[in-house]
């Protein structure tokens, strides 16, 4: 359609092949597909001229109108993706957003004041398209799944105790005498994963779990009042660790890192709210975050 009006507008082929940066041959054959898709033909052509037939000038009065509206519709959405505006909505772990999404989302709101932040912190894995999530924060071993899954960090877990509880019960060598110890559980962790470094199976370890807690920050804050051995994530840990409150122990079979992604459904056209939020966090914690710079 849009050959066709530079036809017209231009009265001849050459000349709308030159400003269509197309070749003379292209644009012939744009008007013969045209006119065969509709049965009809629109231009007279003569050795000297080209002429509208009767229904060629009412097509060009239509195409006029088509063209117009297609090209205002897709200023507007360049116009919008532009501004980037808009509620953005996102699923984050409980005690990783609360920790370290503060500073982040601040610098992102300073970068894009026209989004608003709909943030919702939980530890369990939400339906992204069903919860209404623009995007889900999650640390663990990504499944395949339809969603495009984004490596943000990686995330070392480790195992940890306070000082003075290793002084009283004594300093395991081995993971088989975690079994002598208390353990602090988290209620979402996956065994096998967890204990996949150790000679026995997570089955056939029979650990003293009088605490079983579905939030990390609660069971660090116990082991540093020397409640037991806890295996959680450094970025829960890791201040705790710098300062001597908790000490690293077993560090042979500790677990294999995890990784920090960004979870979103898998669209053709990306919301620029999304693309933006996206490439933010991408760049923001590095391949070696500042909890674990420390240590």
């Amino acid at each position: 359609m849009r050959t066709f009006l530079t036809v017209v507008q231009e009265g001849a082929f050459t000349k709308a092949a030159d400003k269509l940066n197309l070749s003379p041959q292209l644009v012939s054959k744009y008007i013969s597909a045209l006119e065969q898709s509709l049965h009809t033909r629109l231009l007279q052509r003569t050795t000297r001229r080209l002429s509208l037939t009767q229904a060629g000038a009412e097509y060009y009065q239509r195409c006029v109108q088509v063209i117009a509206d297609i090209d205002e519709m897709e200023n507007e959405l360049t116009q919008h993706a532009e501004v980037v505006s808009g509620t953005l909505t996102v699923s984050a772990p409980m005690s990783f957003g609360s920790l370290h999404l503060p500073q982040l989302l601040m610098d992102f709101q300073q970068a894009y004041p026209a989004i608003k932040l709909n943030i919702k912190l939980t530890d369990l894995k939400v339906d992204i398209v069903e919860d209404g999530i623009d995007v889900a924060i999650r640390i663990g071993h990504l499944a395949d799944s339809s969603y495009i899954g984004k490596k943000v960090a990686p995330i070392y877990i480790a195992i940890m105790a306070s000082a003075d509880y290793l002084v009283h019960q004594g300093i395991p060598k081995t993971p088989a005498e975690l079994q002598h110890h208390t353990y602090l559980k988290y209620s979402y962790s996956d065994d096998a994963m967890l204990f996949a470094g150790f000679e026995q199976t997570s089955q056939s370890l029979k650990f003293n779990e009088n605490l079983i807690a579905n939030n990390g920050e609660l069971l660090v804050n116990t082991a540093i009042l020397g409640g037991g051995i806890v295996i959680q994530p450094t970025f829960i840990a890791s201040k705790a660790l710098a300062e001597g409150k908790l000490v690293r122990i077993l560090r042979n079979f500790e677990p294999k890192p995890m990784g920090l992604y960004m979870v979103y459904a898998n669209r053709q056209f990306l919301a620029a709210k999304v693309q933006c939020f996206v490439n933010f966090v991408s760049q923001y914690y590095g391949q070696t975050p500042y909890w674990d710079d420390v240590l």
